[in-house]
């Protein structure tokens, strides 16, 4: 999985079916770490957007779970947090298949939670890649993404539905 991270954006269209076209730099990735035929989309732990990853990036997660529930499962609270956090990360994802051309289709329920309307906005974060609305994007508190967001907003979409 580290040998293949997820980096770079996109700015992408979405159809009203709700395919979103993958750009190559996140399909060409998928490709290497799981033959590339399956994307696991969920909502971000804390973050207004979706997240997305091959279904081997599952292993890494729960066990990155555990590891702090473990550090952290004296604190009172530590059993409802972490069983909160537990739906959140498994809970709200779903497997959404990648056909030939590198379409993925976000459901009806990830396309609501995740504001996507006709286009999004991806962007890798090496484990993970992320999938904004560009609205959201740049509202969010982050400059470098506001920036990004910015700047391809207003630009040609690179990557189209088919």
């Amino acid at each position: 999985m580290w040998d293949h991270p997820f980096s770079g954006h996109a700015l992408c269209t979405a159809d009203a079916k709700g395919r979103l076209r993958l750009p190559s730099f996140i399909v060409d990735v998928l490709e290497r770490r799981s033959a590339g035929t399956l994307v696991m989309v969920g909502i971000h732990e804390v973050l207004p957007c979706l997240t997305a990853f091959d279904r081997g990036h599952l292993r890494w997660i729960y066990a990155e779970s555990e590891r702090l529930r473990l550090r952290f499962e004296s604190s009172a609270d530590s059993h409802r947090l972490h069983a909160a956090k537990l739906h959140r990360l498994f809970g709200m994802l779903e497997e959404a298949p990648l056909d030939a051309a590198g379409h993925v289709r976000l459901s009806p329920v990830m396309r609501r939670l995740g504001r996507i309307g006709s286009s999004a906005l991806i962007v890798g974060t090496g484990g993970a890649f992320e999938i904004w609305d560009p609205e959201q994007a740049l509202e969010s508190g982050d400059p470098c993404l506001r920036e990004l967001a910015g700047l391809c907003a207003p630009m040609a979409t690179t990557e189209q539905v088919r």
